[in-house]
C-alpha cells in the first residue's frame, strides 16, 4: 500500500472572494459578541465584532486616502495589539497586500526585506527609516478607525492577498505569497485539528506576526463567530495559567516550548478547557504526557509550514496515535514522496502535498527558481521526512537539511552564521540546533576564532544583527569545524559530537 491519502471535502472558494470579507461575514449577526479580547493583568481590552468590523473597514479608508492603490504592498511592524489584526485585514479588504514583520527584527534584516518586498507604505511602531515608500506612525491608526467604511474588494480568489516570511536554506529570507483563497482552505482545520465551533474561546500564546497566530489565533474564530483571546505585549508565559483560568478559555493553542514553560509551575484548575493545540515545531510525547496529567485534557498536534499552514493533525473526534502528528484534513490529498512517487506505507520520505491544495501558496516573490525547486510533478514537497502508517497516520522524522527551530519559528543557520563570521574575531562559525536536556534544544553558535570570546560579547553582537529568537544561546569555540570531502560544512556532524561528548545523544 502506498504512502498516499486523498480526502474529498471542501469545494473551492467563491468566484467572487475577498479574505477579510470571509473573516467578517459573521458581523451582523453577531455585532454585539466579543471578537477580540486582548488579556490584560488588570482585565481584559474588549472588541465586539461590529467595533472590529467598523475600524477595520474605517482604517481601510484610511490606508486609500493615503493614495496606496491595490496590489501595493504594507509592511507592518506592529506589536501584540488590537491594531496588528486590525491593520492586516484592512489592507486585505481593499486589495493592499499586508506583509506582517516581527518586530524583534534587527534594522539591518528589516532593510534587507524591505528591499526585496519594495513596500508602498510601512506602518511600525518604532522610528526605524523603511527603504522604500511612505510611513505611518502605529500611533495614527485609532483616528482611522471611524472613517467611513470602505467596501470589501472583491475579485479572483487566486489573486495575492498576503505575504509571510519565512527562512530558507540559502540563507536569504523568503517572502511567500499567499491568496485570499488560503483562508478557505483553512476551514479544513476547524474540524480537522481544532474542534472549533462558535461558543468556543480561543486563546493562543503567540505573536501577532507568526502565521500561527493571525490564522488559528484570530482569522479562524472569527471566520465561524467564536472569539479570540490574545496575551497583552509583554506578558510573562508564568502568568499564563492565570490567563487561562481567568478568560474561562476553551481551547488553548501555542508552541510546544510555551506547553514545557506553563509545566515547570503550578497549574490552577481550568474548568472551561476542551483541550489544547500545538504546532510549530514537533511536540515531544513527554510534554503531551505531562499536560494531561496536570490539568487532565488532551493536546492535538498538527505539522504545516509557512507556504501552506497545517495540514496534518490529530483532532478531538480523531486523535493522534502515540507519537504521530496526526492525519490528512478531509479534503487534502498528502503524499509520502520520493523521487517524485509515493512510498509504500512505512518508509520515510518527503512529505507533500497535492499542488492543487486551496491553502499552498502562490510562490516566492521574485523567486521564481526557488519556487520551481518545491515542485515535483503534481507535488509541492516540504522538505520535511515523514512515514505513514497503514492506518493513514503521519509521524514526523526530522528535516532533511539543516533548519533550526527557535519557539516555533524556522530559522536558517546560514543567516545567524552570516552574523557570527561578520565578528572580527571569528574566522569560521557554523550554527546548529542542539538538545541541552530531554525534551530541550537550543540554537548553538560554534565558532573558529584565536581565542575565546566573552559569551556577554557575542551574545549582544549577535542581538544587534539577529532578532531575538535567532541569536544563539550558547556559544562553543573549537579549534575547526567538520567538513566533507567537497568542503561542505557538516553541521549534523557537530550537532552528534556536542550531544555525545556532553551526554544527550
Amino acid at each position: 500500500m502506498l504512502s498516499i491519502v486523498s480526502e474529498t471535502g471542501l469545494g473551492p472558494a467563491p468566484a467572487s472572494f475577498n479574505m477579510a470579507g470571509h473573516v467578517l461575514r459573521h458581523v451582523d449577526r453577531l455585532a454585539d459578541k466579543n471578537a477580540l479580547e486582548i488579556l490584560h493583568a488588570d482585565g481584559p481590552q474588549i472588541w465586539t465584532y461590529a467595533q472590529l468590523s467598523r475600524a477595520v473597514l474605517g482604517t481601510a479608508t484610511g490606508l486609500l486616502n493615503l493614495g496606496l492603490v491595490a496590489g501595493d504592498r504594507v509592511i507592518l511592524r506592529l506589536g501584540n495589539n488590537a491594531e496588528f489584526p486590525i491593520t492586516y485585514l484592512a489592507c486585505i479588504a481593499v486589495g493592499l497586500i499586508p506583509v506582517p514583520l516581527s518586530t524583534q527584527l534587527a534594522p539591518p534584516e528589516v532593510r534587507k526585506i524591505s528591499a526585496n518586498i519594495q513596500p508602498a507604505c510601512t506602518i511600525q511602531s518604532d522610528e526605524n527609516t523603511p527603504e522604500s515608500g511612505k510611513t505611518l506612525s502605529a500611533d495614527k491608526l485609532p483616528a482611522l478607525h471611524f472613517l467611513p467604511p470602505a467596501d470589501f474588494a472583491l475579485g479572483d480568489p487566486n489573486r495575492p492577498a498576503y505575504i509571510i516570511h519565512t527562512s530558507g536554506t540559502s540563507g536569504q529570507a523568503r517572502a511567500v505569497v499567499h491568496a485570499h483563497r488560503a483562508v478557505w482552505a483553512r476551514q479544513m482545520m476547524w474540524d480537522g485539528w481544532y474542534g472549533l465551533v462558535e461558543d468556543d474561546r480561543l486563546l493562543h500564546a503567540g505573536a501577532f506576526n507568526w502565521t500561527y497566530t493571525l490564522g488559528t489565533g484570530l482569522m479562524d474564530p472569527w471566520a465561524i463567530g467564536a472569539t479570540a483571546l490574545i496575551p497583552a505585549d509583554g506578558t510573562d508565559a508564568t502568568t499564563l495559567p492565570a490567563l487561562l483560568a481567568k478568560s474561562n478559555a476553551t481551547i488553548f493553542a501555542a508552541a510546544p516550548g510555551v506547553y514545557r514553560r506553563l509545566l515547570r509551575g503550578d497549574m490552577p484548575t481550568l474548568p472551561s478547557l476542551r483541550h489544547g493545540l500545538s504546532a510549530g515545531e514537533k511536540l515531544p510525547e513527554a510534554t503531551k504526557t505531562a499536560w494531561i496529567r496536570a490539568t487532565g485534557t488532551d493536546v492535538h498536534e498538527a505539522f504545516g509550514m509557512s507556504e501552506c499552514s497545517t495540514f496534518i493533525s490529530g483532532s478531538p473526534n480523531h486523535p493522534a496515535p502515540a507519537g504521530a502528528s496526526g492525519f490528512a484534513q478531509k479534503g487534502r490529498k498528502i503524499g509520502i514522496i520520493e523521487n517524485g512517487h509515493p512510498v509504500p506505507r512505512g518508509d520515510v520520505g518527503t512529505i507533500a502535498i497535492d499542488r492543487a491544495d486551496a491553502g499552498l501558496m502562490l510562490g516566492y516573490l521574485n523567486a521564481p527558481e526557488d519556487t520551481a525547486e518545491k515542485f515535483q510533478g503534481d507535488w509541492f514537497l516540504t522538505g520535511d521526512l515523514g512515514i505513514m502508517a497503514a492506518d493513514g497516520a503521519v509521524t514526523y522524522a526530522g528535516r532533511n537539511d539543516d533548519m533550526m527551530n527557535a519557539g516555533g519559528y524556522r530559522v536558517s543557520p546560514i543567516e545567524v552564521e552570516n552574523a557570527l563570521t561578520a565578528h572580527p574575531q571569528i574566522s569560521e562559525a557554523a550554527a546548529v540546533e542542539i538538545k541541552v536536556k530531554q525534551d530541550v534544544c537550543i540554537i548553538a553558535g560554534f565558532y573558529v576564532s584565536e581565542d575565546v570570546i566573552e559569551d556577554a560579547s557575542l551574545a549582544a553582537w549577535c542581538a544587534d544583527n539577529l532578532a531575538g529568537y535567532k541569536c544563539p544561546r550558547q556559544f562553543v569555540r573549537v579549534e575547526t569545524l567538520p567538513r566533507g570531502a567537497n568542503n561542505k560544512l557538516l553541521r549534523r556532524v557537530l550537532r552528534q559530537d556536542w550531544e555525545t561528548a556532553n551526554g544527550q545523544a
